[in-house]
């Protein structure tokens, strides 16, 4: 399986540490957000990796390169201005192949287990799911039975890791905008998407105070040797 990062954010609500870094560079816990995800990737056996970019987008080609001292190999879908979601999945494609992929959001940081995502026969997209954090106390979307719903009584939050099939995104142009969720409510209206619920380590790393928070814990745990990733 292949993977994609997003990386094309501007990171409005991270300023000033944005003015002049993109965020997937920002560190946490001594290295930059961007390298925690390629290195689990990595460790999960995934080694094709499509990472896309605009706003300082060749601070990232820069610093990542071919992915070689990682063990993966990086290609880059740039845009000339952030596509959302569903749009730079779309331009990206071409890099992706024919297959499911797997797509990360570049300002998570995460344990979720990524051998065993999949994407079941016949479905177009399979969603992690989290519980809700206190910045989105009202989360997404329900987990009825295996299957992502729009609304219901166990709403979850999208934890920004998510397995598609290519076709989810035909109806998107390539090198125009399109948000995701859009087309995954469509989907979830024929049953196509499916979800399992992450009870791990999950960040949304939306603010300066929440990535000085993680990078301290992350310091803590390095100084002390310890090895337990709950949740902080």
């Amino acid at each position: 399986m292949r993977a994609m990062i997003l990386a094309a954010g501007r990171g409005e609500r991270m300023r000033p540490l944005t003015d002049h870094t993109p965020k997937p560079l920002l560190e946490v816990g001594g290295k930059p957000l961007i390298v925690w995800h390629i290195e689990r990737l990595a460790s999960a056996g995934i080694t094709e990796l499509v990472v896309n970019h605009a706003y300082l987008g060749q601070q990232i080609e820069q610093a990542l390169g071919n992915g070689s001292q990682w063990g993966v190999r990086i290609q880059y879908s740039p845009e000339q201005a952030a596509l959302e979601t569903a749009g730079g999945i779309a331009n990206a494609l071409p890099l992706l192949g024919e297959q499911a992929f797997l797509v990360i959001n570049g300002d998570v940081f995460t344990d979720i287990d990524y051998v065993a995502l999949d994407l079941p026969a016949g479905k177009l997209a399979h969603l992690v799911m989290v519980d809700n954090p206190p910045q989105h106390p009202d989360g997404d979307f329900a987990l009825c039975d295996g299957l992502v719903r729009q609304a219901g009584q166990y709403t979850l939050t999208f934890s920004g890791v998510g397995v598609y099939h290519p076709d989810l995104f035909r109806s998107v142009r390539r090198g125009e905008a399109a948000k995701l969720a859009p087309l995954l409510r469509a989907a979830m209206q024929q049953s196509l998407v499916t979800g399992q619920h992450h009870a791990g380590m999950w960040h949304d790393i939306g603010t300066p105070a929440r990535l000085q928070q993680l990078d301290e814990w992350l310091r803590n745990q390095s100084s002390s040797g310890g090895n337990d990733e709950a949740t902080v």
